[in-house]
């Protein structure tokens, strides 16, 4: 999921310079998205103990 958010990433960053101001407000919009449900199930899996830290 990753690698989903760094290309959404890199297509708002492309689509802003070259002036597609819809497109990148919207890709930078699902990244955002994307980031969220990656905390939310990281905090989960702490929480749950799949993820230890030592």
């Amino acid at each position: 999921m990753l690698h989903w958010i760094l290309i959404f990433l890199l297509i708002a960053a492309v689509a802003s310079l070259l002036g597609f101001r819809g497109v990148a407000g919207a890709s930078f919009g699902i990244a955002r998205i994307l980031i969220f449900v990656v905390l939310v199930i990281f905090i989960i899996a702490l929480i749950t103990g799949v993820i230890v830290v030592a």
